[in-house]
């Protein structure tokens, strides 16, 4: 019987002639496509890897031909064919992080140019979400992963999912014991600016706002911000060292610990923007104004820091190009997967906004 004959009619106003694949319920091949637009099957198989080298005429038919058939690109039985994958995983901490944002259109966009496809997950600051989400990815052999590990993470439970020699780049934070190579933002130094800054304006009551001491990002930031005032003969307050999600709600929320104990600060170091955001809604509902009554600074300059109210003084560090600089530096990997662990520190820029002033009298 001939795979083009037709069906019998359901009834009244009923389709006369179906597709083949859709009367054998068998899924669109390359081969339907093909024949339907008059064209080779090297040519839909350019036209489904973005090739440039197919004309934007033939392009366009063959892209109606797939909508209209509605083909289902496989792309997992594509690598295996071709022993390769065009597929990399990127596994953010928290997205509703302005900054994660920019850095992920960053990774998308250098990995589009280079022809890869890229998987996003969300762990949300959660260790266990983390692992399920990792699982989940790695079920589609991506040729790589970078990964902005959640707080609490451990090296070993990471290589159980991922395994010991894939291609990995960790983002900023660093569990104990990493063997992958690993891209930081100038941590250290980017807040020694800060609190440099802050001593500057006349503060002497610095407070360390946000974040959690077990993540080695918060550990290097308060480093920085420990030697700036180790530098200006001014002691560091066990008390003023306060911790909370690195999240605005929390931030919002925590802002009366500034408040309880004495000397009380007049500024603070905040561990990024989501935190000095957060913290100036605190203060606002305390009564307090930031950069009049209080000064604080951020960490990432996303784009609400120039638009807040005041404008958030804070450390630039320009998330799409490093997640850019994140994708190169992954596709060196896969390229050259023997080539010994490298570690990268992104600089950073101190930008003064109105966030930060003199001290009240």
């Amino acid at each position: 019987m001939s795979r083009q004959g037709k069906t019998t009619p359901a009834g009244p106003g009923a389709a006369q002639e179906q597709p083949a694949a859709a009367a054998s319920h068998r899924p669109v091949t390359v081969t339907d496509i093909a024949r339907a637009v008059g064209v080779s099957r090297a040519t839909v198989s350019l036209v489904l890897r973005e090739s440039p080298l197919v004309h934007p005429d033939t392009r366009a038919r063959v892209h109606a031909e797939l909508q209209r058939q509605r083909y289902v690109y496989n792309r997992a039985a594509a690598n295996l064919r071709r022993q390769t994958s065009t597929i990399v995983a990127l596994v953010i901490n928290d997205l509703s992080n302005p900054f994660f944002a920019e850095f992920a259109a960053g990774v998308d966009e250098a990995l589009g140019e280079r022809g890869y496809v890229t998987l996003l997950g969300n762990t949300g600051e959660s260790p266990e979400r983390q692992q399920a989400v990792l699982a989940s990815l790695m079920e589609h052999a991506p040729a790589g992963l970078i990964l902005s590990p959640a707080e609490g993470s451990d090296a070993q439970a990471l290589r159980s999912v991922v395994g010991e020699r894939g291609n990995v780049l960790l983002f900023n934070r660093e569990p104990a014991d990493n063997t992958w190579d690993f891209l930081a933002l100038d941590n250290a130094h980017g807040a020694q600016l800060a609190t440099a800054h802050l001593i500057a304006l006349g503060h002497r009551e610095i407070a360390f706002f946000g974040g959690h001491a077990d993540s080695s990002s918060c550990q290097q930031r308060r480093a920085g911000y420990a030697a700036a005032m180790a530098a200006a003969g001014l002691p560091v307050r066990e008390q003023r060292l306060i911790e909370c999600a690195p999240t605005r709600s929390e931030a919002a929320t925590t802002a009366q610990a500034l408040f309880t104990g004495a000397p009380r600060p007049t500024a603070a170091v905040c561990y990024n923007d989501n935190v000095a955001l957060g913290l100036m809604l605190g203060l606002a509902a305390r009564g307090v104004q930031a950069g009049r009554d209080f000064s604080l600074t951020g960490f990432d300059d996303i784009p609400e820091a120039a638009l807040s109210t005041p404008a958030l003084t804070t450390l630039a560090t320009d998330p799409r190009a490093r997640g850019r600089q994140a994708a190169q530096l992954l596709l060196q990997r896969i390229a050259s997967p023997d080539a010994e662990v490298a570690r990268t520190i992104a600089p950073v820029q101190l930008r003064l906004r109105q966030s930060t002033a003199p001290p009240p009298l």
